[in-house]
């Protein structure tokens, strides 16, 4: 594993600094923050990442005597146990759930329309940011607790939605004096950063701060981030405390035990995800309602490939791109994980598509810059540019972000 990590640490040319933990406390008290009350990363002789939520003796003494309540979902795992039972079972008083997209367990489509409920097993109210109203709590459900317990599987991407959610809960905090606490996991995808950093003019529900497309963060490090450079509406900051994992560093592979969501099933279409998500601004099929969502693509007129696929309705794409159609393309699910990391954010699949069904004006959407987040990258693929061209063209802004995010970070980059 250490020489794996080492091998990943020399692709991507990290830098070899560690960033102590005084570090980011100063970073954050020059902003008048508490970033956190627990920062000091955790060692154990095991060796094995152990999450913050399994944390207990770090967490529980915080939560006696508060009206608690939970953003999460089915990856909010302590062990073989949900986080709800566990904090339930030790007798803590959970007045409240919020789910994100795809519903507290993990199962709706993309953008699906999510309605509250309650959890049966528990009996804790359900409260939906996915049921089409603002996607933040009314002032009503706010006075339902004293603290927000954060433990969600990101995946570390600009358009991974999870993490949007967890700043607007963040910013409802701020305004209602709750305080949140951040059991941090892994990010899958923290071995590295790039891809565009979003032009605000593009800020969206698919992309909510000015970060790269892969931000290389666990959430975390993100949210002491967003509290540190105010980033929050009108600049306001949340009460916040981070317990951070042990025995985890950015070079660290970790492999989800949980999909994240329902078209993220394995840990290829995870790593894929970051240059393969722009097909859906395009009539482009990335593969749901197959096996292989988000490790192939494909169209029905695309010409010169013996690769083919049909997307068929199923759980978690009901109704998916070119749905009964047979569509041409290519099969990235045999790509080695070393080839797919080498590469990065990686445009060529698109310009491939683009280049090979000749649609012009008609193959992008709108969309497309919200997931990319500058407006640059469409006129040089329509240019002509290589993938490389384009991503040269990033190259200078992804360096100053990885300063500007290193007094947040919890974990070694190496």
């Amino acid at each position: 594993m250490k020489k794996l990590s080492a091998f990943l640490f020399s692709l991507f040319l990290f830098s070899t600094l560690w960033v102590k933990s005084d570090t980011a406390l100063s970073a954050c008290e020059r902003t008048g923050v508490d970033c956190s009350a627990n920062t000091e990363v955790p060692l154990t002789d095991s060796g094995k990442v152990i999450l913050g939520d399994e944390q207990t003796d770090k967490y529980f003494p915080l939560l006696k005597g508060r009206r608690i309540a939970i953003f999460s979902n089915h990856t909010g795992m302590v062990g073989d146990k949900h986080l709800l039972d566990v904090l339930v079972e030790n007798g803590f008083n959970v007045t409240a759930i919020f789910s994100p997209e795809h519903g507290f367990r993990g199962n709706a489509d993309a953008g699906e329309h999510v309605s509250s409920s309650t959890d049966p097993k528990t009996g804790v109210p359900i409260f939906s940011l996915y049921d089409g109203k603002d996607k933040k709590p009314s002032a009503k459900t706010m006075r339902e607790f004293d603290l927000l317990i954060v433990d969600i599987q990101d995946v570390g991407l600009r358009f991974y939605t999870y993490y949007i959610t967890m700043c607007r809960l963040m910013d409802a905090c701020a305004e209602h004096g709750r305080e949140v606490l951040v059991l941090d996991r892994p990010n899958p995808n923290g071995h590295y950063v790039d891809g565009p950093i979003l032009n605000m003019k593009y800020k969206s529900g698919v992309g909510w701060l000015p970060i790269p497309v892969v931000h290389g963060m666990t959430l975390g490090e993100l949210a002491r981030m967003v509290n540190g450079e105010g980033w929050l509406p009108q600049g306001r900051r949340c009460k916040l405390t981070v317990i951070p994992c042990a025995n985890y560093t950015h070079a660290t592979l970790y492999k989800l035990p949980v999909p994240p969501s329902p078209n993220l099933r394995n840990m290829k279409g995870i790593y894929l995800y970051p240059s393969i998500c722009y097909f859906e601004a395009t009539p482009v099929s990335l593969g749901r309602g197959t096996p292989l969502p988000f490790q192939v693509y494909g169209h029905p007129n695309m010409v010169g490939y013996d690769f083919s696929f049909t997307p068929q309705s199923m759980e978690g794409a009901k109704n998916p791109p070119q749905l009964g159609k047979r569509c041409y393309g290519v099969d990235l699910s045999g790509m080695e994980d070393e080839e797919i990391w080498r590469r990065g954010v990686d445009l060529s699949y698109v310009i491939d598509a683009y280049r090979n069904l000749n649609l012009d004006d008609h193959f992008f959407r709108p969309f497309f810059e919200l997931l990319i987040g500058v407006d640059y990258v469409r006129p040089m693929i329509k240019a002509g540019k290589s993938a490389e061209e384009i991503k040269a063209h990033w190259k200078g802004d992804v360096e100053k972000f990885k300063k500007q995010r290193k007094p947040y970070l919890l974990y070694p980059e190496e």
